[in-house]
């Protein structure tokens, strides 16, 4: 569900004691600052729906939020004008950019779209909310309980998927970048940089209308 509040500015994830990573996935080190910002509140977030790879637009408290994300922005990083600018090709995060960018008088449509920064897809139990899973498929609801990150529902994709998705994304970044994208893409990113384990990246809560900006293996909400 989407919320329309957020842990304190300058909340940062802890690191699990050992090692974070599972053997086969080798950390990025990002050698410059990313922004990530996750689309703003849509009807299908309010209801609890899952929506992977379906095109639902923002709500009005999903625009709002996509100001305030730009706001944030203004003030976290100044030269924001400079920064790289790449989001989803998803409506819900076209619209956030879009929004964001004209609330910072920037030029509208000069950004890139990369389609490996669309959602984590969810198959079949699109469109059905985690109540209506666990009653239908209650076995498969409990095998993902217990390993969200390698967890694929029925014709869609898992964590680890995701996370190899974006890998090359993050690996060709130029320079400082704001992302506008999911939450599933930002869970996936703060395993791939070593700032949460795997296992725990998948449930962190992202917040919309927040920064989430990450530093080398750190990363901290604006």
């Amino acid at each position: 569900m989407a919320a329309t509040h957020g842990p304190a500015p300058g909340g940062r994830f802890d690191l699990a004691a050992g090692n974070v990573q599972k053997p086969a996935m080798v950390p990025i080190t990002l050698p410059h600052r990313l922004i990530l910002i996750r689309h703003g509140e849509t009807d299908w977030n309010r209801e609890g729906r899952l929506q992977g790879g379906q095109d639902i637009p923002l709500n009005d408290l999903g625009r709002r939020q996509a100001a305030e994300a730009a706001e944030r922005l203004r003030t976290f990083a100044p030269d924001y004008a400079g920064l790289d600018y790449v989001g989803s090709p998803m409506q819900r995060a076209r619209e956030t950019m879009d929004i964001l960018r004209a609330t910072l008088s920037l030029e509208p449509g000069a950004y890139r779209l990369d389609d490996r920064l669309k959602e984590l897809t969810f198959g079949s139990w699109e469109g059905y909310t985690w109540r209506d899973i666990r009653k239908a498929e209650r076995e498969r609801a409990q095998l993902r309980e217990r390993d969200k990150w390698s967890f694929v529902p029925p014709g869609g994709e898992s964590y680890g998927m995701l996370a190899e998705r974006i890998r090359p994304v993050l690996e060709a970044l130029p320079r400082e970048t704001v992302i506008v994208s999911h939450g599933g893409v930002a869970r996936a990113v703060l395993a791939l940089v070593g700032a949460v384990p795997p296992a725990k990246a998948s449930m962190v809560e992202i917040w919309q209308g927040r920064l989430l900006v990450v530093t080398g293996g750190r990363a901290d909400w604006i």
